[in-house]
């Protein structure tokens, strides 16, 4: 988290253009998704709370959580005046939560930057905590040479997961979709069946 916190303050500069860039997104969905008032969200990995504005403008409740100390510490300040609840968690723990506390699970460019094996521990907590759906905000398989050069430098598992993320998806829930939200990005939609 270390790399995170020290790049905080850049990804806080960008503020907001992603959260114009995630309300185009919420408009895209919304004939996939209907987005009701009150919709309870957890957003895993909200660095500096641009999604969860974007829901809180689109009048539901967002709730962030994140490893990194300094994004939480951008997103505190971006989101001051805002009753948006950001908790600091630490990662490969069970999130603070119990069993389907929430309508909507989203993470948004957290998967590919993580390994399979913890990929897949981190829907298990994502089916776990969703009552309606998980929704993987991440890159499609369309590559771009800047991004491929981030992502070669962060050292994540970026070129693996553009190849088999819905497939990967599919070992989990039952019922996944994908709709591309931009160039090289989609939300990867997993439904969860009522229990």
């Amino acid at each position: 988290m270390l790399l995170f916190d020290m790049i905080s303050p850049v990804y806080g500069l960008f503020f907001q253009s992603q959260e114009n860039y995630y309300k185009e997104v919420l408009q895209k969905v919304s004939k996939e998704i209907e987005f009701t008032e009150g919709l309870t969200i957890l957003d895993i990995g909200c660095g500096t709370g641009a999604l969860c504005k974007a829901f809180y403008d689109s009048e539901m409740n967002p709730t962030g959580v994140d490893p990194s100390k300094g994004m939480l510490s951008q997103a505190k300040k971006k989101l001051k005046d805002l009753p948006i609840e950001l908790i600091h968690i630490e990662p490969e723990e069970k999130l603070p939560f119990s069993d389907k506390s929430f309508d909507i699970v989203i993470a948004s460019y957290v998967a590919h930057g993580i390994q399979r094996d913890e990929r897949m521990k981190l829907y298990m907590e994502m089916k776990r905590l969703a009552k309606r759906f998980v929704i993987i905000h991440d890159y499609n398989e369309n590559r771009a040479v800047l991004t491929t050069i981030i992502e070669w430098l962060e050292n994540g598992d970026y070129f693996n997961f553009i190849k088999v993320a819905q497939d990967e998806m599919k070992e989990i829930f039952a019922n996944v979709s994908k709709i591309d939200v931009g160039p090289r990005a989609a939300w990867y939609i997993c439904r969860c069946p009522k229990e």
